[in-house]
C-alpha cells in the first residue's frame, strides 16, 4: 500500500471513529474530551476540525471559552409508508418504531435489520456499516428532523398553564419550554414553561410518538444537538482590539465581523440596503471579503485585493506567503472567503453576483476551464454555468459527463472527476471570476441605456412615477375598478373597517426579479403558468419601507408562528394577516397585500427550512411552498423571497 492510500485509509479509519465516539457519547463532545479519547494531540485534533467542521461536525460554545462538536449526518429513514420502495431513496429502510425502541406490531411489515443489504449498501456509503443500532439511533435522532416529535409553539406564548395553545391536554405536541430544549433557557428554574421531559404529560407523548422511555433522560442533549444542527451554530465572535498592520504578510486585521453570515448583501454594496444594521447579510463594499480567525474573532486580511485575484487564478503563479487556499489555513489559522450570491442563483440582471469557474486539472497540473478545449483534450458536454447549476442545488451531487469518447463522474463531495472506463481520477476545483475594487466602482456608477419604456413594467402602473431605483407608493383612485377589486378581497373577512388609503407599490427591480421567477418555474413546469395568488401580510410598521425596497425577509421580518416552517407567511384572510400589523402608536393599521407564486405546495412542518422533496426517488425536485392544508390552504409558507412580490399597501382602522 503506498503513502497516499496509507493516509487514505487512516483518514477514513480516524473518520470511523470520530462517528462512533460522538454517537456513544449522546451525539456530542467537548472538543478537549473528544480529542483525548481518540488519542489526538492538540495540533492532530485542530487539524481534524478544520477537515471535518461543516461536513460531519458543527460545534457550538461550552462554557466561557470551551467547544463541543456535535456530529451531523445527512443520512436519514426512507420516508415512504409502504415498505415496498424501489430501492433508489439513498435512505435506511428500517421500521420507525423499532428505531425509536418500541415497536409493538407482532407481524410488522418493516425492517427490523440494519445489516439487511439495502442498509449495508447504504451506510457503506456514509462509512458508518460498523455502527450499531444505538450508535445509529442517537445519529439519526439529531440529524433526522422527522423523527422527534414537534414542540407546540402556542404553548410557548401567552399565560396560564397551556400558554396559548387551546388544544390543552389534548395536544399531539410536547408542552415543553422552547429555549429549555436549545439550552439557551435564561430563567433557568424560574421559567413559568415546564423544563421536564419526564413529566406525566410530556412522557405519555413521547411514548405515543414512539419512543422507549428508556431513552427520555437522554433526550435533552438530543433536542439540543438537533437546533445545533438545524442553525449551523458556531462560536460567537468577541471583541477585541486592531491588531497594527503587517506589510509583508496578510495576516493583520482592519475590521472585525460581528455577524455569523457567508453572504454578503449586493444591496449594499449596489447603493445602500434599507434593512440597515439589522441586515442578516453581510454589508462590505466588494462582492468578496478574506477573513482570519484570531482568539475566535474574524478579522479582515490585508492585500485583500491581491488575495483574491491569486485565488481566482489556479494556474497564477503569484503565491500569498503562508496562504494555503486547499485547506484555508494561514499559518494554522483558520481563513474563509465571504462572498455575494452565485450568479446563477440570482435574476441575469443582478449584478455583483459571483461567477464561478469550474476546472479539472491535468497530467501536467494545469487548471482547464470545463467547456473548453486545450492541449489536445476535448471539450466536456458541460461548462462552468452548466455544473454551478447542478452544485447549487445540491453540494454533495454526483455529475456524469462526456469529454471527447469517455464518459466521467464529478463528485462534488470529493471534488475530483474519474473516467469510469479507466478509473483514472482528476482534481477539481471551483473558483470565482475575478473583480477588483475599481471594477466595483464603475458597475456603481454605471448608469442603464434602458429606458423604461424597454423594461417588462405591467401595462396599468404609472410609468411617470417608476424610479429606476427604489419604489414609489402611488394612490389609487377609490372610484377605480384596481381600487375596487383589492377592497372587496380585503373586507371578505374583515367588515368594520375603515380603508383610509390603497397605494399600489411601484419597484421595477423587484417586479423584473418576481417576473423572472414566474418564468423560471413555468419552465420548470413544462410551459404550464404556476398557481399565483394574491395574499395579505401583517407586520410591524418601521419594517414597511424595508419591504417596500427590499422585499419580505422573514430572518428580519418575523414570521407568524413556525408552525409550517421557517419563512414568511401570507394569509388568505385578511382577519389573520390584522392580528399581525403592529402600528406605531396611532389607531391606523398598515397591511400588505402581495403577489404570491406558490405553485406546488404541501402541508408545512416547524422543521423545514425549505420545502420538502416531492419524492424520495427525485430528492432534488422541491415543492414551491408550504400551507396549513392542502385541501383548503389558508396560510402559505414562502421561502424564497423572488417568489413574492409586494403589490399593495392598505392603511385602515377599526370602527
Amino acid at each position: 500500500m503506498g503513502a497516499g492510500q496509507t493516509a487514505m485509509a487512516d483518514t477514513e479509519g480516524l473518520s470511523a471513529r470520530l462517528s462512533r465516539q460522538l454517537c456513544l457519547a449522546g451525539g456530542s463532545m467537548e472538543l478537549g474530551h473528544l480529542g483525548r479519547s481518540l488519542g489526538l494531540n492538540a495540533r492532530q485534533l485542530e487539524r481534524l476540525v478544520e477537515v471535518e467542521e461543516g461536513r460531519s461536525l458543527v460545534l457550538r460554545p461550552q462554557g466561557e471559552d470551551m467547544k463541543a462538536a456535535v456530529y451531523r449526518s445527512a443520512l436519514r429513514l426512507c420516508t415512504q409508508t409502504n415498505p415496498k420502495c424501489a430501492g433508489e431513496c439513498g435512505q435506511l429502510h428500517l421500521c420507525r418504531f423499532y428505531l425509536l425502541g418500541n415497536c409493538s406490531r407482532q407481524k410488522c411489515k418493516f425492517y427490523h435489520s440494519i445489516h439487511i443489504p439495502h442498509n449495508l449498501s447504504v451506510l457503506q456509503k456514509y462509512n458508518l456499516e460498523s455502527m450499531s443500532i444505538e450508535e445509529l439511533r442517537q445519529l439519526l435522532l439529531q440529524n433526522d428532523p422527522n423523527l422527534l416529535p414537534d414542540i407546540c409553539s402556542h404553548y410557548n406564548r401567552g399565560d396560564g398553564p397551556h400558554g396559548s395553545c387551546t388544544f390543552k391536554n389534548k395536544c399531539n405536541k410536547l408542552h415543553i419550554c422552547q429555549h429549555f430544549l436549545q439550552g439557551d433557557c435564561k430563567f433557568g428554574q424560574k421559567c413559568k414553561r415546564c423544563h421536564n421531559l419526564s413529566d406525566e404529560e410530556n412522557l405519555k407523548k413521547l411514548t405515543k410518538w414512539g419512543l422507549d422511555a428508556r431513552l427520555v433522560p437522554g433526550l435533552l442533549d438530543t433536542y439540543i444537538n438537533a437546533h445545533t444542527l438545524q442553525t449551523g451554530c458556531d462560536a460567537p465572535p468577541q471583541n477585541v482590539v486592531k491588531s497594527p498592520e503587517k506589510k509583508a504578510t496578510p495576516g493583520s486585521s482592519k475590521a472585525e465581523t460581528p455577524k455569523n453570515t457567508e453572504e454578503i448583501c449586493l444591496y449594499f454594496i449596489r447603493n445602500s440596503c434599507s434593512f440597515k444594521e439589522k441586515c442578516v447579510r453581510e454589508h462590505f463594499h466588494l462582492p468578496y471579503r478574506w477573513q482570519l480567525c484570531t482568539n475566535g474573532t474574524w478579522r479582515d486580511l490585508d492585500n485583500m485585493e491581491m488575495i483574491e485575484k491569486s485565488y481566482c487564478d489556479p494556474n497564477s503563479r503569484t503565491m500569498v506567503i503562508n496562504l494555503d487556499f486547499d485547506t484555508m489555513t494561514f499559518q494554522s489559522k483558520k481563513v474563509k472567503r465571504l462572498s455575494t450570491p452565485s450568479s446563477v442563483s440570482k435574476p441575469p440582471h443582478f449584478i455583483f453576483t459571483t461567477d464561478w469557474i469550474w476546472y479539472w486539472k491535468d497530467e501536467q497540473s494545469k487548471w482547464i476551464e470545463y467547456g473548453t478545449e486545450s492541449d489536445g483534450h476535448a471539450s466536456s458536454t458541460l461548462c462552468s454555468s452548466d455544473l454551478e447549476n447542478v452544485y447549487q442545488s445540491d453540494e454533495t451531487a454526483d455529475v456524469k459527463f462526456k469529454a471527447g469518447k469517455h464518459e466521467y463522474l464529478l463528485s462534488f463531495t470529493d471534488m475530483e472527476q474519474r473516467n469510469l472506463h479507466y478509473g483514472t481520477k482528476r482534481r477539481v476545483c471551483r473558483r470565482p471570476v475575478f473583480v477588483s475594487a475599481e471594477d466595483v466602482k464603475k458597475k456603481r456608477s454605471r448608469t442603464s441605456d434602458a429606458t423604461k419604456e424597454d423594461k417588462s413594467m405591467p401595462p396599468h402602473w404609472n410609468k411617470g412615477q417608476t424610479p429606476d431605483v427604489g419604489y414609489k407608493l402611488v394612490l389609487l383612485s377609490q372610484s377605480s375598478e384596481e381600487y375596487g377589486k383589492i377592497e372587496t378581497m380585503f373586507r371578505r373577512t374583515l367588515r368594520t373597517i375603515r380603508i383610509h388609503s390603497i397605494e399600489r407599490i411601484q419597484n421595477l427591480a423587484l417586479w423584473e426579479v418576481y417576473q423572472w421567477q414566474k418564468e423560471q418555474m413555468k419552465k420548470s413546469k413544462g410551459g404550464k403558468d404556476p398557481d399565483e395568488r394574491q395574499l395579505f401580510h401583517g407586520t410591524a410598521d418601521k419594517l414597511i419601507d424595508a419591504i417596500c425596497q427590499q422585499n419580505f425577509d422573514w430572518r428580519i421580518c418575523g414570521v407568524h408562528g413556525t408552525a409550517y416552517g421557517k419563512g414568511s407567511y401570507f394569509a388568505r384572510d385578511s382577519s389573520y394577516s390584522h392580528n399581525y400589523c403592529k402600528g406605531s402608536g396611532s389607531l391606523t393599521h398598515t397591511m400588505f397585500v402581495a403577489r404570491v407564486l406558490v405553485g406546488e405546495f404541501t402541508r408545512g412542518r416547524s422543521a423545514y427550512l425549505r420545502p420538502p422533496p416531492k419524492s424520495v426517488l427525485e430528492p432534488t425536485s422541491f415543492y414551491d411552498s408550504c400551507v396549513d392544508s392542502e385541501s383548503n390552504p389558508s396560510i402559505f409558507v414562502i421561502f424564497e423571497k423572488h417568489q413574492i412580490y409586494p403589490e399593495y399597501l392598505i392603511k385602515y382602522s377599526e370602527l
